[in-house]
């Protein structure tokens, strides 16, 4: 699990891309701190297991499906993306719960400054848009960010100066695309609601089962 606080910008230092699949090649300094083979590392908000470590980084494979759904698929030798390692069990929960699992991308197609705060409009999806509130939480690229304003085919996000200079949102620009991942808590609640497609299993609690045990049901 995640919280979308940002530790630092990492570079990609190189992709070996199979038919399929890629592995990426990531230059970071402070998460190598405790960083072991095995765990899990946020990269642009996808949850990415580090498969090997270096003095300088580390590699993490990528799969076909994860490809499909997001933009990793288009970072290239020099890309900078956000980094951010699982939360420990004794962190600060400083943004929200972050899976690390994209729901799909969005283009940004505004950007606009409003004194200090930096606005960007995101046009996605209905199948995502149907979970973003006003006021509610999304995953930008990784980043915990609230949403300010929703449309029928957009959101808007008003981010801090700090925010936009410490992750990669600040080399966005109009036309770009960014992995978004809703709130999980509103996916969960809305798969509890529905009426389930499958009948509840048929209890063993019979008649006779009550008088195999010895109970007197007369």
């Amino acid at each position: 699990m995640f919280t979308g606080i940002i530790e630092e910008i990492g570079t990609i230092q190189g992709i070996q891309k199979g038919r399929h699949s890629a592995v990426l090649s990531i230059q970071a300094v402070s998460i190598l701190e405790d960083l072991k083979i095995g765990d899990s590392v946020a990269v642009n908000g996808v949850c990415l297991t580090a498969t090997s470590l270096n003095p300088h980084g580390f590699t993490a494979d990528v799969m076909h499906e994860t490809l499909d759904r997001s933009s990793l698929a288009q970072l290239k030798s020099g890309s900078h993306v956000n980094l951010e390692r699982a939360m420990p069990a004794n962190g600060r929960f400083g943004g929200h719960i972050v899976a690390g699992h994209v729901d799909g991308m969005g283009t940004i197609t505004q950007i606009r400054r409003d004194d200090t705060a930096i606005w960007y409009t995101i046009q996605a999806d209905p199948s995502i848009l149907r979970y973003i509130v006003e006021k509610g939480s999304v995953t930008i690229d990784g980043i915990s960010l609230t949403v300010a304003q929703v449309s029928t085919d957009s959101f808007s996000i008003s981010a801090i100066p700090h925010t936009v200079q410490i992750t990669v949102l600040g080399e966005r620009r109009e036309g770009d695309l960014v992995n978004l991942e809703n709130d999980i808590i509103g996916k969960y609640v809305e798969r509890l609601l529905a009426p389930s497609d499958t009948q509840p299993p048929k209890s063993r609690l019979t008649k006779e089962f009550l008088l195999q045990c010895g109970y007197d049901i007369e």
